[in-house]
C-alpha cells in the first residue's frame, strides 16, 4: 500500500558534449542534485536516462523515452537544472501544455511564469555561448591555427606515430 502512494520519478541527465560525457563530471553532478531532491521527496525511480546531446536539439532519443515512461507510469520527469532538459523556449512550452509534471532541482517551486523566464534566459545562454565559440574559432583561424575536432586530431597523432614505429 505504501509503495502505491510514494511518489514515482524519472530521472533525465543532459552533456552537450561527449569531453562533459567521458569524463562524467557534469553527468555525475546532475545525479548527486537530483538524488538529493529525490531523498527529500521520497519516492521511487521508475528509469534513469541521459545523452549527449545539444539542448537545442529537439530530436533526443533518450529525452523521448524518458517522456514516454514518464506518461506510461505517471511519473515525475526530474532533472538538475531546467537547461539540463532543454535550451528550446518552444520546446518547453509544449512539455507544459501536455501536462506532464517535471520538477527542475535547482528551482523546484518554480511556476509556469518563472519556467518561461527560465527557459527564455537558457535559450539565450546558448545563443551567447555559439556566439562566443565562433568568435574564438574565427580568432584561432585568424592566427594560423589547425581548427578541428580534438579527438580526430588526437586520432590522426596515433595514425602518424603507429606508422612511423
Amino acid at each position: 500500500m505504501e509503495a502505491e502512494l510514494a511518489r514515482r520519478y524519472v530521472t533525465y541527465y543532459r552533456v552537450s558534449t561527449m569531453q562533459q560525457g567521458q569524463f562524467g563530471f557534469s553527468i555525475e553532478a546532475q545525479r548527486a542534485a537530483v538524488q538529493n531532491y529525490i531523498a527529500a521527496n521520497p519516492g521511487f525511480v521508475v528509469a534513469e536516462f541521459s545523452e549527449v546531446m545539444s539542448g537545442r536539439k529537439d530530436s533526443r532519443p533518450e529525452l523521448a523515452k524518458a517522456l514516454s515512461t514518464c506518461r506510461i507510469t505517471r511519473a515525475v520527469l526530474v532533472i538538475a537544472r531546467l537547461d539540463r532538459l532543454s535550451r528550446n523556449v518552444e520546446m518547453i512550452a509544449r512539455l507544459m501544455e501536455s501536462k506532464l509534471e517535471f520538477v527542475a532541482v535547482d528551482f523546484p517551486h518554480a511556476n509556469r511564469f518563472t519556467i518561461h523566464i527560465l527557459a527564455a534566459v537558457a535559450e539565450y545562454e546558448s545563443l551567447l555561448i555559439s556566439e562566443r565559440m565562433k568568435q574564438v574559432i574565427a580568432a584561432r583561424r585568424e592566427r594560423g591555427a589547425k581548427v578541428g575536432h580534438v579527438a580526430s586530431t588526437a586520432a590522426q597523432r596515433c595514425d602518424q606515430l603507429a606508422r612511423s614505429a
